[in-house]
């Protein structure tokens, strides 16, 4: 296949500068703000956005190098399929996150519950609508088995925690 190339259209400001204090999910990273900088020249394309709560980021993982096929994930210790996570080595950088959309002020979106690094490049915005799933009972695999508990327990470890 031919190489695929993009040009980030924005960047997203949060308050993490390393990967270990950075949350594992916009759900474990509730009241974490953030701002999405959107090039001048695409601002435009954000009349109507501030309709919708939600907004779905497609971001490249500036930092993330190199991968594997077979991971353990975070909040699991068993060895998973790669594609069977959200682990941000992948063959591809790409990141996807569905934060909470609180104001746009020109070419800037303040969001919350933010999951990225600082400085991360941004791809694309979608809106963020639940009904497009569909009503399909929706199955989360391995996922589904681990304790919320346990989940929420590793995610604030990992929030409140900065790089040895």
């Amino acid at each position: 296949m031919d190489a695929i190339s993009y040009r980030p259209i924005g960047i997203i400001h949060t308050p993490f500068a390393t990967p270990k204090a950075t949350p594992i999910q916009p759900k474990y990273a509730e009241g974490a703000k953030g701002r999405v900088v959107l090039d001048q020249a695409y601002a435009e394309g954000l009349a109507d956005v501030d309709g919708f709560s939600h907004i779905t980021l497609v971001y490249h993982l500036h930092r993330s190098e190199g991968y594997k096929l077979k991971v353990v994930p975070y909040l699991d210790t068993e060895e998973r399929g790669l594609f069977a996570t959200r682990a941000p080595r992948r063959p591809n950088a790409i990141g996807i996150s569905v934060v909470v959309l609180e104001r746009v002020e020109g070419n800037v979106l303040h969001i919350a519950n933010v999951d990225m690094l600082d400085g991360t490049p941004l791809l694309d915005i979608k809106p963020y609508v639940e009904g497009f799933v569909g009503d399909t009972p929706v199955h989360t695999g391995w996922i589904g088995r681990v304790s919320h508990e346990r989940a929420e327990g590793r995610a604030d470890d990992r929030f409140h925690k900065e790089d040895d």
